[in-house]
């Protein structure tokens, strides 16, 4: 049978059957799959998986088709990429206005954590006023040409208009601890299931966990992946180079070499148009310390050197 994973937690599955409708418990068969890309979890919310039945409940996942999308990031203590929803039509990255306070370094990265899919970056608590500087950081990414949107769960100020952007689509909702998107998940989804809210860590300006695992939630045409919130994120790209792609205003400048990084290189057009002001500093800042991430994990030989060893 061919199914839909809807809940993942530890080595269990709630896979949604595509051919009679049914929900089954599943576990891997095997404990593995066979997968050519090695990751943290080879099964994410979002999942298409055939799946063979062995009671009216139960079943063993025997094989998961391509993605088409997903959201990935690098998980740094077991050095492998861990997926955290599949197959979905957009992603909602939501930032916050107030605490935590607004971090377009966050959203940089997240951007780069996403694949195949549409993008929308979302500001709650936009009834909290931002700086002048971070308004025009929080404006950039409208230039950038992506879609972005302020609402306030609180006050319920442009959720209405968010409904419209999600209705008749897939939505994996990722943000930072605390930056109310379970309080966003429960307006739009609610009241058939409610999610935990939690309160923000002050002294830290950080949120505390309330969702501790990926699950799908729908109501009428709004269909949601609901994922943990996370204080830090890293990109899941393995080369430098594919850290452009997350960059677009850098492809406007053409480079006295091909291949450049826009970091140390001779003629580089990219610095030049910084120091011209064309590009944003803090946007470039963003970029050279998520390729300073990169440079420094393991390489890649010696992460499968560690992986053979505990095998």
């Amino acid at each position: 049978m061919k199914g839909q994973i809807r809940r993942s937690i530890n080595n269990f599955y709630t896979v949604f059957s595509l051919e009679d409708g049914r929900i089954y418990s599943c576990r891997l068969k095997g404990k593995k799959l066979d997968i050519e890309s090695y990751e943290y979890n080879p099964i994410a919310v979002g999942d298409e998986v055939e799946f063979t039945p062995h009671s009216m409940n139960e079943g063993l996942i025997t094989k998961r088709y391509d993605r088409r999308s997903s959201f990935t990031r690098w998980n740094v203590k077991l050095e492998k990429n861990q997926t955290i929803a599949a197959n979905m039509d957009q992603v909602l990255i939501v930032c916050s206005a107030g605490i935590p306070p607004f971090r377009p370094r966050f959203l940089d990265r997240a951007i780069s954590c996403t694949k195949g899919c549409e993008i929308i970056l979302c500001m709650n608590k936009c009834d909290n006023l931002l700086t002048e500087y971070e308004f025009e950081r929080w404006a950039l990414y409208h230039k950038l040409g992506y879609k972005i949107i302020a609402v306030s769960a609180l006050t319920g100020e442009n959720i209405e208009d968010l409904k419209k952007l999600l209705n008749g689509k897939t939505t994996a909702l990722v943000g930072q601890s605390g930056v109310g998107k379970s309080t966003l998940v429960n307006l739009l989804v609610s009241p058939e299931i409610m999610q935990a809210t939690g309160d923000v860590n002050e002294k830290y300006s950080r949120g505390n966990h309330t969702t501790n695992h990926s699950i799908y939630l729908e109501k009428d045409e709004i269909r949601l992946i609901d994922t943990p919130g996370v204080r830090e994120i890293l990109s899941p790209m393995e080369e430098p180079e594919e850290l452009l792609s997350s960059f677009p205003e850098f492809s406007a400048f053409k480079c006295h070499f091909d291949g450049c990084l826009h970091i140390d290189e001779p003629g580089c057009k990219v610095k030049e148009a910084i120091e011209d002001e064309k590009i944003d500093v803090d946007r470039y800042e963003s970029y050279l310390r998520m390729q300073q991430s990169l440079k420094e994990r393991s390489p890649k030989w010696a992460r499968t050197h560690f992986r053979k060893n505990k095998q």
